[in-house]
């Protein structure tokens, strides 16, 4: 088990993120909570932001104000919690964090190979307009994971979740996938540079190469080598941060919050001591690809 509070200064992206990802069918409403009506989901996203937004309407010194939590549950904590034991503690997590009372809305995400939960709420309080105290908040939330696995027997499978991220020529739904790594990349405040960007991308086996006037995303080996046939970078939504002309990126208004973890674990922590002994390697030989047709496949 695996949970993650992302630091999301703007509800709204928060909220939207999930709500495009319903609507996009890789996702769909799960459970709320202390909202004014009984099925909040029966409205439009408009009306669901409107509720945290009228709360936090009532605080105007605080700037990040929404909460966006994802939880991240390994194939066994599925089977021993069960959809019933699931919905209760994800109840539970929101009242062991101080925001029990919090009007909130879940999301049950399926466009990764493992099934996960979003949860977005406020962190300004909906009775005082104050905002709600985020003292040691991952510490708070290791506790927690200890008490489920204490309380179901679950056994810690960090290890295996993380190697799942990795992509290979296996992976399946792919630019889905790629979709989503590529947007909690661009939300990380401390990535702020294109080199720095792109040793996060190799970490998942993910790299973006020019070709002709546009680029690829390949899926490569521990050595870089293609695994896969390319994907232009066109065809994707989300795409990586640097690889935005100014104008889109400002069309886009990216947020540069810290989006902390969503299901990379420990990769956070990381990176920039994986960058640091980078520096001292022997740079690989460049290899121009040029993409073809994909049915032919990839020539250099």
């Amino acid at each position: 088990m695996i949970i993650v509070i992302h630091q999301s200064g703007n509800t709204k992206n928060a909220l939207f993120y999930n709500e495009k990802k319903v609507e996009q069918k890789k996702a769909h409403f799960y459970k709320s909570g202390n909202t004014p009506t009984i099925n909040p989901f029966v409205g439009t996203k408009h009306d669901r932001l409107n509720i945290l937004k009228e709360i936090e309407d009532r605080n105007t010194r605080v700037k990040k104000k929404g909460l966006h939590i994802s939880v991240n549950p390994t194939l066994t904590d599925l089977i021993k919690l069960g959809d019933a034991g699931i919905r209760t503690e994800i109840g539970n997590l929101m009242e062991y964090m101080g925001y029990g009372n919090q009007p909130y809305f879940v999301y049950k995400h399926s466009d990764i190979d493992r099934t996960h939960f979003h949860i977005v709420s406020t962190r300004i309080d909906c009775e005082t307009g104050k905002k709600i105290k985020d003292n040691y908040e991952k510490e708070k939330t290791q506790r927690f994971i200890k008490s489920l696995e204490q309380k179901y027997d679950l056994s810690k499978e960090q290890n295996l979740v993380q190697s799942n991220l990795k992509f290979s020529a296996g992976s399946r739904n792919l630019q889905q996938n790629l979709e989503s790594l590529f947007y909690q990349l661009n939300q990380i405040e401390f990535i702020t540079t294109k080199e720095l960007y792109d040793k996060s991308l190799e970490l998942f086996n993910v790299e973006v190469r020019r070709s002709g006037r546009g680029h690829v995303v390949f899926i490569t080996d521990k050595n870089g080598n293609p695994v896969r046939y390319p994907i232009r970078l066109s065809e994707f939504e989300e795409r990586p941060r640097f690889y935005l002309s100014s104008k889109v990126e400002r069309e886009l208004q990216i947020q540069t919050e810290v989006i902390d973890q969503f299901q990379l674990a420990q990769w956070a922590r990381d990176v920039n001591q994986l960058v640091e002994k980078s520096k001292g390697c022997k740079k690989e030989p460049h290899i121009k690809y040029k993409v073809k047709n994909r049915n032919r496949g990839v020539s250099r």
